[in-house]
Order: C-alpha cells, then structure tokens, then sequence
C-alpha cells in the first residue's frame, strides 16, 4: 500500500477489498469487547484547518482504541500560522510522529505536505477529495448489501469533494454511480473525465432519473465549508435536488439513504427520510470509525 492517500485512487481494488473486510471485523471485536494493540506506541499527528466532528473524533479514538495517540493540530498554534513553509513543518513532523493525517482547505497543501514527508500521509478532506469518507461509505454498503459490484448508487446534489471520491471508486469497485446535480456544480472535471475512461458512471438531467431503480441514494450539504458566500445562489439552484420521500419512491423498494452529515434537515434532505427506515446515515457516520482503524492499521501496525 501506498505510503500517501490522498486519492481514493492511492489504493487498489484488493487493498479496498481487505481494509472492508477488515473494517467489518474491527467493528465486529469491538462490539465483542475484544481488545487490540496494533497501534502501540504509534502516534498520529492530525492537522486541521477546517473544523470537524466525525473526522476528529473518529481517528482519536481509533488511535486510543488501537493503542496509540492521535495529536491534535491547530494550525493556528503551530509556526505555520507564522509563515513556516509546509515542506519544513512536513520534514520537521516526519521525525515526531507515525503518521500524518490533513484536513485541509487547499488538496495542493496536503498534496506539498506529502511531497516532503517521509511518514504516511492520510487526506481527512479537501477541496478536491474525501477518501476517508468514501471508505465508510463502501463499508456500509458492503455490511447492507455484499458485493458491491453491479450495485447502483444514484448521487444528489453538490458535485463536491465527496462526490468527486465517489465517482472515482467505481473504477475500483465494479458500482454504477448515476449523479444528478445542477448546471455549474458538476465534479472536477479531471475527477469526472478518469471516471468516464475507466469507470460506470452516468449524468443525467433531473433527480429522478438519476435515482431510477437505485440500490442507494446518497446526498450531501448544498453549502460546503468555503461556500458560504454562495448561500443564497446556491439554495435556488438545489432546491429541486432535495432528497425526499417522493423521490425515493423512484428509487428500487430497498433501497438505503446516505447523507455524510452535517444534514441541513429541509434542504437536501427531509427529516422524514433522513430519520425513517431507508436511513443508513447512521451506521455510514460510525463506520468512519471502524474504516479509519482498518487504514491506519494497514499503513502503520501489524495485521493479524
């Protein structure tokens, strides 16, 4: 495995195969009370420039529960905020912890960061990418559904970072992603251009057409972290996007919600929907978890 994920492309389709398979039994032990030490004496240093809850939370308490330390890293307290250069905090870093983890504004600092570093580099978000999260999101349509190959995800909404992983990961994992999104808020262009080579993934007009027959329906905030000027152009042009009980009635009868949270409940999403039985928001939002120890393992402990 790659050193650096900074791309849900820096892994392979075995490597994805075995971090699930991992993940599902990680989770598994710990709900049997089963303890494990595959991090001991490891140290995760995490860098955030933008704020987080699920991202936070759950790589410090999968370095504690693995039996490591997760450091955490305000770059408003280190020398960065003062001008040091990313290349010299990154070969400082190197000699302190086990690994680095970024959460970043800018996917071309963690991108510098990697460059300079000797330690493995883990994307927590950009602008450009969320690996991390796609990572639950497979574990949770694995645990849902088995294989993932041939199954249908229809995406709503911002053509953001997660979508852009999202698209991706169909080139790794056999899935069909159809996106529906409004003109002027599609993918990266380069993201969607490797996903149309190599991957099954489909543009279509409405949501409804996206979401047709659909084994799941994943969504997202309208408004991302550094959107926030766009507010109000951007609740006029999603407001037909909203994940509803209506169009989930387009969806197959099974079919599960994904929402990577935080939900603006009413906009891209309805209470109904977020909260009723097609929900698997909930197990997606641990799953971050149980995925993230699978990663950190496999880059930095030993595997049973």
């Amino acid at each position: 495995m790659k050193q650096t994920i900074l791309s849900i492309l820096d892994l392979t389709a075995d490597e994805i195969d075995t971090l699930l398979d991992d993940a599902i039994r990680l989770k598994k032990e710990r709900a049997d009370g089963v303890a494990h030490h595959h991090l001991d004496g490891k140290t995760l240093g995490m860098i955030f420039e933008k704020s987080s809850t699920r991202t936070r939370i759950s790589f410090d308490v999968g370095m504690y529960e693995l039996g490591g330390y997760a450091l955490y890293l305000n770059p408003r307290d280190m020398q960065l905020d003062r001008g040091e250069a990313i290349p010299d905090t990154a070969r400082v870093l190197s000699r302190y912890l086990s690994a680095a983890m970024i959460r970043a504004n800018s996917h071309g600092s963690i991108e510098i960061f990697s460059d300079y570093s000797t330690i493995p580099v883990i994307n927590g978000l950009s602008d450009k990418e969320h690996p991390c999260q796609i990572l639950a999101d497979l574990m949770t349509l694995k645990e849902r559904f088995g294989d993932l190959s041939g199954l249908h995800l229809a995406w709503v909404g911002d053509g953001n970072n997660v979508c852009n992983s999202l698209i991706l990961s169909t080139i790794l994992t056999g899935m069909k992603v159809s996106v529906a999104v409004p003109p002027g808020y599609e993918p990266d262009p380069d993201c969607i251009r490797r996903a149309e080579a190599r991957g099954n993934v489909t543009f279509h007009k409405t949501p409804e057409e996206a979401v047709a027959g659909a084994d799941a329906v994943y969504t997202d905030t309208w408004i991302s972290m550094g959107n926030e000027d766009e507010h109000d152009a951007r609740l006029k042009a999603f407001a037909p996007y909203s994940v509803t009980s209506a169009l989930m009635s387009n969806a197959s009868e099974d079919a599960v919600v994904l929402h990577c949270l935080p939900a603006h409940r009413g906009l891209e999403i309805t209470d109904e929907v977020l909260d009723g039985p097609q929900s698997a928001v909930w197990d997606q939002a641990e799953n971050r978890l149980h995925a993230q120890k699978a990663l950190l393992v496999a880059l930095i402990g030993k595997r049973d």
